[in-house]
């Protein structure tokens, strides 16, 4: 992967446009989801992950991306983002991919990646700004150290495989594509 800056973002975020996805592409059974989600977001689950299923990540798996989404916080259910911007995670879950590639790591938890503006406001810490509002943020766990993972990121990202934020927590790391380097 390339550099990219959030104006290419959009267009360039993965190989594989949402449109071009057919209702007959073969995807894995949809995961147990809340039944409140389900009732107000189900009609594009099954969309949604045939999108990411297409991505072809080999160690993000598309259906644990989908129950990310699928959280309330303070009875404020978040949701799927809009269709529109779908490919905008896809870059970033291919950087996500690739660090786990590059750390040997088997699996990735998802903890969070698009928080509809009334969901965010819910999130401790969650600025009113944030990147994950703009389909382009991702909050990951590793089986390894948080301090680990945030180091891989960064050396990678360093090393031109993508352009964007990488925050290390004490038990997760951020991840976006923003277009400019930043730590946190």
């Amino acid at each position: 992967m390339g550099t990219l800056g959030l104006a290419g973002l959009g267009l360039l975020a993965s190989s594989v446009p949402a449109s071009a996805l057919s209702a007959t592409a073969p995807v894995a059974a949809l995961p147990d989801l809340p039944e409140e989600w389900a009732e107000r977001q189900g009609h594009l689950a099954n969309e949604y992950l045939r999108y990411l299923s297409g991505l072809n990540m080999q160690r993000v798996c598309p259906k644990q991306v989908l129950e990310s989404h699928a959280k309330a916080k303070a009875s404020v259910w978040n949701s799927l983002p809009p269709k529109a911007w779908w490919n905008r995670i896809g870059y970033t879950l291919r950087v996500v991919d690739r660090i786990a590639r590059e750390m040997n790591v088997s699996q990735v938890e998802v903890i969070s990646a698009y928080r509809c503006p009334a969901y965010n406001a819910h999130c401790s810490g969650a600025r009113s700004g944030s990147w994950h509002q703009a389909n382009i943020a991702a909050d990951v766990k590793f089986p390894a150290k948080a301090s680990r993972v945030t180091a891989t990121a960064r050396e990678l990202r360093d090393l031109g495989l993508f352009r964007g934020g990488v925050g290390g927590y004490w038990d997760f790391t951020h991840i976006d594509c923003r277009g400019q380097n930043i730590n946190w």
